[in-house]
């Protein structure tokens, strides 16, 4: 049994794109699905797909690549889950941090759900952060 689902996803999906992968796949959860949705958003992913046999839901993601055939490159160059079961992260609306100077995105979980960093600023709330991604 896995402690950390969160991680778990974005284990699979960092150890897919060193590979080479097109796809990844890993069982679904709102969260999960709600982090997909805003790499796609992002365009860090090219797209989401809900399926599996009855009873165990999976999420697939199609994996974006920069790049010929065999000089492609992943559009994922970092992706780390920052806060953990045991050594939780929040941050107010005021101390969300830029990632890479603003090239990358902090995910965050708030009241107002799953969102980018840029998104809780605008939105004036603070919450957990999840991971970052650039």
């Amino acid at each position: 049994m896995h402690t950390d689902p969160i991680a778990d996803m974005l284990t699979r999906v960092r150890n897919a794109l060193m590979v080479g992968h097109t796809t990844v796949s890993f069982p679904r959860s709102n969260v999960k699905i709600a982090i997909a949705h805003i790499l796609q958003e992002e365009g860090y992913i090219e797209s989401v797909t809900e399926g599996g046999e009855e009873g165990k839901p999976t999420v697939t993601l199609e994996l974006k690549y920069h790049g010929k055939r065999r000089v492609r490159q992943p559009v994922i160059s970092y992706i780390k889950r920052i806060s953990t079961p045991g050594r939780r992260v929040y941050v107010g609306k005021q101390e969300i941090p830029w990632v890479l100077s603003g090239m990358g995105i902090a995910i965050l979980s708030t009241p107002k759900g799953v969102m980018t960093g840029a998104k809780a600023r605008r939105e004036g709330v603070g919450g957990e952060v999840i991971a970052y991604v650039y």
